[in-house]
């Protein structure tokens, strides 16, 4: 395992990703090939059927929600998850997938890096459960309360973004190899357990900017790939890090203009949909 971190040592993110993936095995790629084909075809259903928050991508929100309103919300909120996070998830993925080829057989391989990365779906189509409930809650408010719920939670999330906790969890999320060489457990239970691991860090680096997705961007799309390129781009691009507190300066002015001005809480909703 060592070995296979130490090859890589030095790579900056892409450049690690496109390492890893010309020296795997043909299973590995084939792993690979399927999460960028998962990628891309979440990205063709959020730009055919964007999911805003009136809406719910299609479903009439009404004030006694089936369960089959509830499922069907879910697994829409997977998909623009999976839109949005996988991209930045690949280069752990890759670097997980790189320490699986002494695995014992070809399927094994498969079958624990696929694993690896179907922790980190699970985890963000669970998030979707309270999302449901909160854009429930979101609909019984007036205008003038949404207004000011709106301009706490922008707030809310600047602040987060420039908080030592915000840091801790992008360390880990931009330090593939760090995180394997603190966090490392053999075996096909070990790389899940590693795998839920990585991704609660990986939830706890954006759960706010996905909470302003919700609240003052309804989801609409353009706040979708706005959040989706601010994630990318704090998590891979060198200085990452001043990314993230820059999203933090502007959540935060934009969260106190809101309050100050609260018809810019339905122009957010509004406008950007």
């Amino acid at each position: 395992m060592r070995c296979a971190i130490y090859s890589i040592r030095g790579c900056g993110a892409g450049r690690r990703l496109g390492v890893i993936l010309r020296t795997s095995d043909r299973a590995t790629l084939l792993t690979f090939v399927a999460l960028f084909i998962l990628t891309a075809a979440a990205w063709v259903a959020i730009l055919r059927a964007p999911m805003g928050g009136d809406d719910m991508a299609g479903m009439q929100m009404v004030m006694a929600p089936t369960a089959r309103d509830a499922v069907a919300y879910v697994v829409a909120w997977a998909v623009m998850m999976a839109a949005m996070m996988l991209p930045s998830a690949m280069p752990m993925i890759a670097l997980y997938a790189a320490i699986q080829r002494n695995a014992a057989s070809a399927a094994a391989r498969t079958a624990s890096v696929a694993g690896f990365a179907l922790i980190y779906l699970a985890l963000w189509a669970a998030t979707g459960v309270p999302i449901y409930f909160a854009s429930l809650a979101l609909m019984a408010v007036g205008p003038a309360t949404l207004a000011y719920v709106t301009a706490g939670v922008l707030v809310t999330a600047g602040v987060f973004q420039l908080s030592p906790l915000k840091q801790i969890c992008l360390r880990h999320c931009r330090s593939p190899l760090g995180f394997l060489m603190g966090h490392w457990r053999a075996g096909r239970r070990g790389g899940l357990a590693l795998g839920l691991a990585h991704a609660c860090y990986c939830l706890g680096c954006c759960w706010a900017l996905m909470v302003v997705l919700v609240v003052a961007g309804a989801m609409g799309l353009p706040w979708v790939l706005v959040i989706a390129c601010v994630v990318a781009a704090e998590k891979l691009v060198w200085g990452g890090e001043w990314i993230a507190r820059a999203a933090g300066v502007a959540l935060t002015l934009l969260g106190l203009a809101t309050a100050l001005h609260p018809g810019l809480a339905t122009a957010l909703r509004t406008s950007w949909m």
